[in-house]
């Protein structure tokens, strides 16, 4: 017979958890939080200390009577929910709905989910950590009060469904400020000259660097035609070799906004598909006779400190897998770049190294293996010897004019071998090599090209490149960056272009409005203050009810003018070309759960709607006659089929290119791998890189 109870939020952990404990624990799932704030009311006492009003969430009846039920034939009961403040709050609202005593050691806590993990921290179980508690109420007041406040405001004078957050708005701002950038980039421009050169049969470039060895910028053509003219016919001669060791090193384990970044750029995954796969292998998956094991640690963390444990532990993996050399004189440690990182939790890692990816493959979807795969190298590699490149820098002289060409070879791999950081462009450090190169030699040019150039306004966002700035700016925590970006999409305040985040015309009203009427709100360090005040708070330094009441005093302020001088908005329909097959009225753009349809301007009398369709340019391998259109299934999730459906059915996931296989003629897509973008065949094995945008300057 059970003597205890455990209770888990999912029943994946509760399945993986329950199988190290035994028959004395009886091991439950309280699917995620049992208690929150009341929807259909403001649930917040402003002028009793903002106190909140938390109802049991609906649909949770028959959990809770089977948890009170249990609870009451055990002797002890242990609330395990995840190690951060919302792990906390829950186990706070299930020992008051279980009426457990609050100086009761019930709470236990790991940050991997292994059987020595686990049964460790039952050895020594803790009191409820009320300063978490109070610093996860603190963050859902706070976010009620802005929410619930200004929400109903934008409804009445803009148009229902808006919404505004602390942290999402903020994340809209930054997406509008470099819209606005972009727009108003004038464009400089600046001119290349590359030499063809020839040492023997060894051929290279070199870039013009230097006139009369001073550094010069080619601004235009005058410029470049001076270069030209002093250069005259003069011969390419090596006037300097400079051959260098440098040293690359790797990378940290991945920290949950680094983990969202890399999956989007190697996997290709939205922030909220990965910390949704990373729940799965932290929580437990089933590994056939192994039973369920949770595969990595807590993914929810803005640290980058490993255990003494894990860092043995790979160093042994690598000294067996690839030898000395590859192990460091020492574990490698990593300091947080992040200045408001929290250390309570160690970086993402494999709960076991010698759980190789090809060894639990048959066990996980595809891509739960690709993101362990991503994790697990990135870790691996963490541990491993520094890469050792070779440099060679040449100055070639032709005149007073100084070309310049660079090398670059890989002497040892080091972490390179297993794993190489991606980059938002693409680009990845490649051996470039030059030929053996002496002063006062002669080499042959073979042709001198000037090339005008101009510089390129700043990137847009990416959903990786917007989470970076949010982690840099102190803005949101782990566990909010995915949601915030979800939210701003659902909003339709942002769309995704080649994804990339761009702003809408209601995106870009909301976001006027709340800098006219609440500038804090969307005040990037006002909010990194707020991020650090919830810090303090999580310390036991500040108290969460004064944190609040500061903040509100000066918003409920705010809150009054813009009652009374917001000015109603009327949002202009947007009219497409199509007509409606049905009336014959003109059809507008409208946004729903799942993106933007066309619906009929005569609603409600005719509630005609079509899908907005959008051609690749790709032509169906199928059926030969059909163009391949981009399509969105019932969930929302984006795919590729036949124009000719339902007659040719036709589809794929990846996107097609309109290039067809230059071997093969059949369908090119586009895939990721290795950190960039390349085109595969799906006719036969042809892969090509994917040609690059110029690099922006």
């Amino acid at each position: 017979m059970a003597d205890s109870l455990v209770i888990v939020e999912s029943p994946a952990k509760a399945k993986t958890i329950g199988k190290y404990l035994g028959s004395k624990y009886i091991v439950k799932a309280s699917m995620g939080h049992i208690r929150d704030l009341p929807k259909s009311q403001f649930g917040v006492e402003i002028e009793n200390g903002y106190q909140p009003k938390y109802i049991t969430i609906r649909g949770k009846g028959n959990v809770l009577k089977d948890l009170k039920e249990t609870s009451k034939k055990v002797k002890k009961v242990y609330l395990a929910a995840d190690p951060d403040r919302e792990g906390e709050a829950i186990a706070w609202h299930l020992a008051s709905y279980l009426e457990l005593d609050e100086n009761e050691p019930c709470r236990v806590v790991f940050n991997e989910i292994t059987k020595q993990a686990v049964t460790e921290a039952f050895k020594s179980p803790r009191r409820i950590n009320m300063d978490l508690v109070n610093a996860q109420q603190a963050r859902r007041v706070l976010d009620r009060l802005v929410g619930y406040k200004i929400s109903p405001l934008l409804w009445k004078k803009v148009k229902k469904g808006l919404s505004a957050g602390r942290v999402q708005s903020v994340a809209l701002r930054l997406i509008i400020d470099r819209e606005n950038e972009i727009r108003n980039f004038v464009p400089q421009e600046y001119w290349t000259i590359t030499a063809r050169l020839a040492a023997g049969d060894a051929k290279f470039e070199a870039k013009f660097y230097a006139l009369d060895g001073e550094k010069k910028e080619l601004a235009s053509q005058a410029d470049v035609d001076e270069v030209l003219a002093r250069m005259g016919d003069a011969p390419f001669v090596v006037a300097d070799v400079r051959e260098k060791e440098r040293l690359r090193h790797p990378a940290p384990p991945f920290t949950t906004s680094t983990l969202q970044q890399e999956a989007a750029r190697k996997l290709n995954f939205r922030a909220a598909r990965t910390m949704q796969i990373a729940q799965q292998l932290y929580e437990g998956v089933d590994l056939g006779r192994e039973g369920s094991v949770g595969l990595i640690t807590y993914m929810r963390t803005d640290s980058t400190r490993v255990s003494p444990v894990a860092q043995e532990e790979a160093r042994a993996y690598i000294l067996q897998k690839f030898g000395a050399p590859y192990v460091p004189d020492g574990p490698r440690a990593y300091l947080n770049k992040n200045a408001n990182a929290q250390d309570a939790h160690e970086g993402i890692r494999p709960t076991s190294v010698m759980r190789e990816p090809e060894s639990v493959k048959p066990y996980l979807s595809r891509d739960q293996y690709r993101l362990y795969k991503l994790i697990w190298e990135r870790f691996v590699a963490s541990q491993m010897a520094s890469a050792v490149l070779d440099t060679m820098t040449v100055d070639i002289a032709a005149g007073p004019a100084t070309f310049r060409a660079v090398g670059t070879k890989v002497r040892f791999p080091g972490f390179m071998k297993v794993y190489v950081e991606g980059t938002d462009d693409n680009t990845a450090e490649e051996d470039r090599l030059l030929p053996p190169l002496q002063q006062r030699q002669t080499v042959k040019a073979e042709a001198v090209e000037p090339k005008q150039h101009f510089t390129q306004p700043p990137p847009r966002y990416t959903e990786a490149r917007l989470v970076r700035t949010l982690e840099e700016l102190g803005i949101g925590r782990p566990s909010t960056y995915a949601p915030t970006l979800e939210t701003i999409q659902k909003r339709n305040y942002v769309t995704i272009k080649d994804k990339k985040l761009v702003p809408t015309e209601l995106g870009e009203l909301v976001n006027d409005l709340l800098s006219k009427f609440f500038p804090e709100i969307l005040d990037v360090e006002f909010t990194a203050h707020m991020e650090s005040d919830l810090d303090e708070v999580e310390e036991g330094k500040l108290d969460w009810v004064r944190v609040v009441d500061d903040f509100y005093k000066s918003f409920e302020k705010r809150l009054a003018v813009a009652e009374g001088e917001m000015r109603e908005v009327e949002l202009p329909e947007e009219l497409s070309d199509e007509t409606c097959d049905k009336c014959g009225r003109p059809m507008a753009y409208k946004t729903g759960r799942f993106g933007r349809f066309l619906a009929c301007t005569g609603f409600p009398e005719c509630r005609n709607t079509k899908p907005v369709v959008k051609s690749t340019g790709a032509s169906c391998p199928a059926c030969g006659e059909g163009q391949i259109l981009e399509r969105r299934s019932k969930k929302g999730r984006l795919f590729f089929g036949c124009s000719r459906y339902p007659a040719c059915d036709f589809v794929l996931w990846d996107r097609p290119v309109p290039n067809p296989c230059p071997k093969c003629g059949g369908l090119m897509v586009e895939k990721r791998g290795r950190g960039r973008l390349q085109w595969s065949c799906t006719a036969c094995s042809h892969q090509q890189a994917a040609p690059r945008e110029e690099a922006v300057e």
